[in-house]
């Protein structure tokens, strides 16, 4: 899965971080400058999403996992080129072993303004106050209906309390939180009003997702789903009708509205339809050391094979500065791309969320 170096990418000229830190960064071929890695810890969870994997799924073993160490020199790679904002995903990333120092490592790293973590919440309401300690910037809980016999179908397990308390604990904690919900047609659209309602009380995202073709199954096409980003929307103000536009900061994938005098605000994330491609300055590493430009293309460069063939940093960076100098230019044409070489997609929990 390596690339042939074709060109040096040019790095743009210093400039101000979000962050206040300065600094250069890399950018695409179509000028999107790439500040943001979403980095895949471990493909294995302790839940079975019906979107997300099959009831059988096999796991990767842990020799085919990046090494922390390994995962260290890839991302100061990556901040030395611009990188700015990590997101450790999964599979669900407290399964990983001493999650919390490699956290702590990576803030260590120079350049590494901001760590982030999507998990799904289960058991770890005891790890909120480590979190907070070691200064994770955000939270995104998977938690796809607050209906406790809704959640065991659609999650296959029965976890729904422990998830609750994890929800609760971050509430308390004041952490910035958002929750993520994927929207199926039949199994938890009825979920979508009351979900939002939670932000009246509550300051916090409550993020509606649209399907996505990531569930491990063997197939080569994306169907039409009847949870669009535009169905959402429309069915919120069916029930909101004074819901607001909050608008989408710059490169985020979630378009976010309020109600008015509600606490907390409401998003839609296009991932199905992909409206924000424009804007990304994302890239992904796979559970087993696969880089992903686009969420939609199977992979680009096995830099974890390259790091076990002895190669040196620059030629790292080298590498993966010419994947950002060839991504697609948006998810459309990456998924066709896949297609037409007769490739499936993974499911999400080894992509990385």
């Amino acid at each position: 899965m390596q690339l042939p170096v074709l060109s040096p990418l040019s790095i743009s000229p210093p400039h101000q971080q979000s962050g206040g830190a300065g600094g250069s960064f890399a950018v695409d071929n179509y000028g999107r400058p790439i500040t943001y890695l979403r980095l895949a810890l471990t493909d294995k969870c302790n839940l079975r999403c019906t979107y997300c994997m099959p009831e059988n799924m096999r796991f990767l073993a842990q020799k085919h996992l990046l090494t922390d160490e390994e995962i260290l020199r890839i991302v100061s790679v990556c901040a030395s080129f611009g990188v700015r904002k990590i997101r450790l995903t999964g599979g669900e990333p407290f399964l990983r072993p001493n999650l919390l120092e490699l956290i702590r490592d990576i803030k260590h790293i120079s350049g590494i303004e901001e760590v982030h973590i999507t998990t799904n919440g289960v058991g770890i309401a005891d790890k909120v106050p480590d979190l907070v300690r070691l200064g994770v910037a955000s939270v995104n809980l998977s938690m796809d209906s607050f209906d406790k016999q809704r959640f065991h179908e659609l999650t296959r397990r029965n976890e729904f309390d422990s998830v609750h308390a994890t929800f609760h604990a971050l509430l308390e904690s004041q952490i910035l939180l958002s929750v993520n919900a994927v929207i199926m047609d039949g199994k938890n659209s009825q979920d979508i009003v009351p979900m939002a309602e939670l932000t009246r009380l509550h300051g916090f995202d409550m993020r509606f997702i649209e399907e996505m073709p990531f569930n491990g199954a063997k197939n080569h096409s994306s169907p039409a789903i009847a949870w669009n980003d535009a169905a959402i929307e429309a069915h919120l103000r069916s029930h909101f009708p004074n819901l607001e536009r909050a608008g989408r900061t710059e490169s985020a994938t979630a378009m976010l509205f309020h109600v008015p005098s509600y606490k907390g605000r409401i998003g839609i994330i296009a991932g199905f339809s992909r409206t924000f491609c424009g804007a990304c300055n994302r890239i992904r590493l796979t559970a087993k050391g696969i880089v992903k430009t686009c969420l939609y293309d199977n992979g680009v460069l096995d830099v974890k094979q390259l790091i076990r063939d002895g190669a040196s940093n620059d030629e790292l960076r080298e590498r993966l500065l010419d994947c950002i100098a060839h991504r697609h230019k948006d998810g459309i044409e990456a998924e066709e791309q896949s297609h037409a070489h007769g490739e499936f997609f993974d499911s999400m929990s080894a992509i990385g969320g």
